[in-house]
């Protein structure tokens, strides 16, 4: 998290003048943003400004002492908490961090500690400050027994029912060998979701016809921050622990041996933790961690550097808003400044017309960026962005660029405000938003940039797998009017794909394997892959264990669709009309005569009858065979795959250079398997994804 403090309704006025009008508005600025962020998890500015501000009524309060009073944005952390939420009091504060943000600010840090201590030689914890949601889980004889959000410091939201669906959450802390288990502990940490979980995340939420979320640490907080905890419960969250608040009996002497022994009772510590002595080492370490920040799994935005002795903390004492022992070394923002060209819409493959901003190019984290994604039109208004403005862009992770916001103080009256188009850049017909929706979307299906979005989905490697299938062939195949359906795509002609600039007869002959290997995914493969609205990979293979077959699918009524485990009324609503639609039946009966056979999932593996049935299995690690089909073969055979390590975990399938994961199941006691365990449980190979089952499914709706 970049920001850890808040503002109070309070204004100084203990000083007069210049100093204190700044000082009051910089309060009312702070606290305004504050509550954008924590409240409504929708910042107004980057991290980078808000620091700024910050660091401009410190320097007031400090040069006029008489402004400084406890309401001020410098004295609490936190805001308030949601009244949606029952509130939930920390036994003991959970105080911000004082950020450092150069080599000087670190050498004044690691001073005031020696001065502190008198000299006393002094370790340190260095760890990842990660980009998340700061939550505090209290135990009770090693039992989760509360959790809450950060808030204000002292109280925040109590979010116990959605912790618990958290894999990664301990529900009860695992004995330790020669160290008894703390009666009352406050746990706390970071809940993140990791970029990889992100991009899938987000990639559902878009294939379902659904708003993404901007970046990870939105993500995390909207899932954590639900009112419905099974909508928590479907999102990939992941709680580091990185402190403690109360610890009953106190059994620790140091920050390190508290952590080693949350590692080997349960919780996710972040491996990169490490403990220097030094400014020098203390200094090299973060320089390393923010150089490979990129390669981690999850976004950080800086290190906490904290003393590892809890004596030597005791001694050191708290300010009123941060302890005196630990600091944030803070990275250099991921941002620059550049002119907004134009404003593009792109057409997705459901017709959503997305709005994306033409940059003038520009250098942000050492990548080139020239486009970023603006989302909506309402967020284009919110943010008061205009063409020709200068504007801030930010990277984070692998996530699309974004711009943060627009320089109003810098325009000279040329700007103008942005309009969604009447008609659809890609066909013109007509751009229709339905009441209550967000979206501008173009309801021609015909439309080609619609067909090739829907063309790539439908080869994407969730879905169907045709491996060489990507964006640029699709293109040629829609612009050359080789392809205008799925069922085209195995219609092809080989010889004419081989005649394609770039292609080749080699090329031409692997595609058609591929092509031809894809009759036979899985069911629930195909049922994504039609792109339905609101149906993502978790849903689809729901639909396919209950239904096992199109047809079948198909004669469901709106009862017996929301009575399958994740089906609610919107995806119900969107299966009938999709199946109700001529066209769409047109569209299976092309295919099942262009020789498409879906196996059914029951056919995969008999669930019933499976070891893996109801267990949870974790894949880590290099496998023989492609992880799409080992994820297949493990979900067909009634096993939920998770990408997490916890005690709920049942088997850990691990090949060449496993990774953290490995250690993590050993900790816990989970047992692990070897590619070959893995097919003895299953039976097996088996009729896997690309492999023809002995009894092939008709697909229906002839």
């Amino acid at each position: 998290m970049a920001r850890k403090h808040s503002s109070a309704g309070k204004e100084p006025g203990s000083a007069g003048g210049p100093a204190a009008s700044r000082a009051a508005r910089l309060a009312r600025e702070l606290e305004e943003h504050n509550r954008r962020y924590y409240l409504l998890d929708d910042p107004a500015i980057s991290d980078a400004e808000y620091d700024g501000l910050l660091k401009e009524l410190e320097q007031l309060e400090a040069e006029h002492p008489g402004l400084r009073h406890p309401g001020s944005p410098t004295q609490r952390p936190g805001t308030a908490p949601l009244e949606s939420f029952e509130p939930f009091t920390h036994l003991r504060p959970m105080l911000s961090l004082a950020n450092l943000f150069d080599e000087q600010e670190l050498g004044e840090f690691l001073e005031r500690v020696d001065k502190g201590l008198s000299g006393e030689s002094c370790d340190f914890v260095l760890e990842p400050k990660l980009d998340g949601v700061a939550v505090n889980l209290l135990y009770q004889d090693g039992r989760l027994l509360a959790a809450g959000t950060r808030g204000d410091g002292r109280r925040g939201e109590d979010v116990t029912a959605n912790v618990r669906t958290m894999a990664s959450v301990p529900i009860e802390l695992l004995a330790v060998d020669g160290r008894d288990t703390p009666t009352r502990l406050e746990l706390r940490g970071e809940v993140v979701i990791a970029k990889a979980d992100f991009a899938r995340l987000n990639l559902d939420r878009d294939e379902a016809g659904e708003t993404v979320f901007a970046n990870p640490r939105n993500a995390a907080a909207g899932s954590l921050r639900q009112l419905d905890s099974a909508i928590t419960a479907s999102r990939p969250l992941v709680f580091y622990a990185h402190s403690h608040g109360v610890c009953e009996p106190a059994g620790f002497e140091k920050h390190s041996d508290f952590l080693a022994w949350a590692g080997r009772a349960g919780v996710l510590v972040h491996p990169r933790v490490r403990r220097r002595r030094g400014q020098s080492a203390i200094l090299s370490w973060c320089r390393e961690l923010e150089r490979d920040r990129e390669q981690l799994d999850v976004d950080i935005d800086g290190a906490v550097i904290k003393v590892d002795s809890l004596e030597q903390q005791r001694r050191l004492g708290e300010l009123s808003r941060s302890p005196r022992w630990a600091s944030a070394w803070k990275f250099k923002a991921r941002q620059a400044t550049t002119r907004l060209l134009a404003i593009n819409a792109s057409v997705g493959r459901l017709g959503t017309l997305t709005p994306v901003a033409e940059l003038e190019p520009v250098n942000v984290g050492g990548v080139v960026v020239s486009n970023a994604s603006l989302h909506n039109t309402d967020e284009i208004r919110r943010k008061d962005i205009r063409l020709g403005d200068l504007v801030v862009v930010e990277r984070a992770g692998d996530v699309i660029p974004q711009l943060v916001s627009s320089l109003a103080d810098e325009r000279d009256g040329s700007e103008k405000r942005f309009r969604m188009p009447r008609k659809c850049p890609s066909c013109r017909s007509p751009i229709k938003r339905q009441k209550g929706e967000v979206a501008h979307r173009c309801n021609n299906r015909s439309c080609p940039a619609q067909l090739r979005e829907t063309l790539r989905h439908f080869a994407s490697r969730n879905a169907m797998d045709i491996d060489g299938l990507g964006e640029k062939l699709v293109a040629v195949f829609v612009d050359n009017g080789m392809v205008a359906s799925f069922a085209d795509l195995y219609r092809l002609d080989t010889e004419a794909v081989a005649a394609l600039d770039r292609m080749g007869e080699k090329s031409a002959e692997k595609l058609a394997a591929a092509i031809d290997g894809s009759r036979t995914r899985p069911l629930s493969r195909l049922l994504f892959a039609l792109g339905i609205r609101h149906v993502g990979e978790s849903a689809a293979r729901s639909l396919a264990r209950a239904f096992g077959s199109l047809d079948a699918l198909a004669r469901a009524d709106e009862q017996t669709l929301v009575d399958i485990d994740g089906v609610g009324p919107e995806m119900a609503a969107s299966l009938l009309a999709f199946f109700a639609d001529p066209a769409n039946r047109t569209m299976l009966d092309e295919l099942v005569a262009a020789g498409l056979r879906p196996t059914p999932e029951t056919t995969l593996a008999t669930s019933e009858a499976s070891a893996l049935s109801g267990k949870t299995v974790v894949l880590t690690g290099t496998l023989s065979i492609a992880r799409n089909r080992a994820k297949d073969l493990v979900q067909a055979a009634g096993a939920t795959v998770s990408s997490t390590v916890s005690k709920r975990t049942d088997y850990l399938v691990a090949g060449e250079n496993p990774g953290s994961k490995l250690r993590k199941a050993e900790q816990l006691g989970v047992e692990v398997l070897n590619e070959d365990g893995l097919m003895r449980l299953l039976g097996g190979e088996g009729a896997g994804p690309d492999d023809p089952a002995d009894e092939q499914a008709e697909l229906p709706l002839r």
